[in-house]
């Protein structure tokens, strides 16, 4: 990839997926789909964040085949490796460097504003790992490394990559370099927040109470018929406005989700189930789910049960990302006043 690439008009986009658990429906509407959509028009790249996850135990084992298995998921949903840069993050020892030299840009201050530091700390705040406090300046490390210019996030991260560009500011002012871009955060579209199908109010996640509650990129069709089928709703019939959605927690998420399957706005999803019972709704919902995901969990499938042609991808990736990353943080550290290395 270069900066002749027409692909890289609109800017460099950088984003990252966890390895801590099994992709899911709402990872592919609130992330990788946008991807793909991206990719078109950005010079891209793709992350594995294993370093974020080790902010608190992984088995390895798990890990290992985790990581393998979201970047089938990536690959499987149509993002493509050969002309896009596709990559663990642990695989460019660049993100760690820069991630120290952030932690000393940060101010406490700023980590401290941090909402989901608070949120994942909970009441074990004291118990927390100093990873999971600074897994920000890692983040900002992850995009400023390729100095990418777009961050595509939901908006639970978006405070993150506010983060991101005063820590670019800083070392900038303090450093009398313009060495980084500034990020902006990208959130796009129709359902980016999927929340769980047995409560309206909580995001979807692999750490629902109810295995009912998630729809799993690796689930069969006859699993996301039931899942649907038993999705909570309430007693009335579907509104013929998104105004009469308001309240309606459940029927909102529902809805969201069929028009981010099926490509069309809130309004139009609304316009044409108008009227509709929840169980004729959730028929034709399911059937949305499974045309969408069936191709992609058979291809992850094959992918998974071809591990080497997983690691060829990202191993041609990594190597890619070390190119860009090299010279930006040589930037660095001349900025800095270390010693060159020989």
């Amino acid at each position: 990839m270069s900066g002749s690439n027409p692909r890289s008009l609109k800017g460099r986009i950088f984003s990252g997926i966890q390895p801590t658990g099994n992709l899911h429906l709402g990872n592919y509407i609130g992330a990788i789909r946008n991807w793909v959509a991206m990719q078109k028009d950005y010079e891209c790249l793709f992350c594995v964040v294993d370093l974020h996850a080790i902010t608190v135990w992984q088995d390895p084992a798990a890990l290992r085949r985790a990581t393998r298995e979201v970047a089938a998921g990536m690959i499987a949903s149509g993002v493509d490796p050969e002309n896009n840069i596709l990559f663990v993050q642990s695989h460019v020892s660049g993100h760690a460097e820069l991630a120290w030299v952030f932690n000393c840009v940060a101010r406490l201050g700023w980590l401290n504003r941090m909402t989901q530091f608070k949120d994942k700390a909970g009441k074990n705040r004291e118990n927390a790992s100093a990873g999971l406090y600074v897994y920000p300046n890692l983040m900002a490390a992850d995009i400023l490394l390729y100095k990418g210019t777009h961050v595509p996030v939901g908006e639970d991260q978006k405070q993150h990559v506010e983060l991101a560009r005063d820590i670019a500011q800083k070392f900038n002012n303090d450093a009398g370099v313009n060495l980084f871009p500034l990020p902006e955060p990208v959130i796009q579209g129709v359902g980016t927040r999927v929340m769980s199908l047995r409560d309206g109010s909580r995001k979807m996640s692999k750490s629902e109470p109810s295995e009912f509650g998630v729809i799993y990129m690796t689930d069969t069709a006859e699993a996301i018929r039931d899942k649907i089928k038993r999705a909570t709703t309430d007693p009335n019939l579907l509104p013929d406005s998104v105004a009469g959605l308001e309240g309606r927690a459940e029927a909102a998420n529902l809805l969201s989700i069929y028009a981010a399957l099926t490509g069309r706005t809130l309004e139009q999803v609304v316009a044409e189930t108008a009227g509709q019972q929840f169980s004729q709704f959730k028929a034709i919902l399911a059937d949305a789910a499974v045309a969408v995901l069936g191709p992609i969990n058979a291809e992850m499938k094959r992918l998974m049960d071809h591990p080497d042609e997983i690691d060829r991808f990202l191993k041609r990736g990594a190597e890619k990302a070390r190119d860009l990353a090299a010279p930006v943080l040589k930037e660095v550290y001349d900025a800095i006043g270390f010693l060159p290395r020989t």
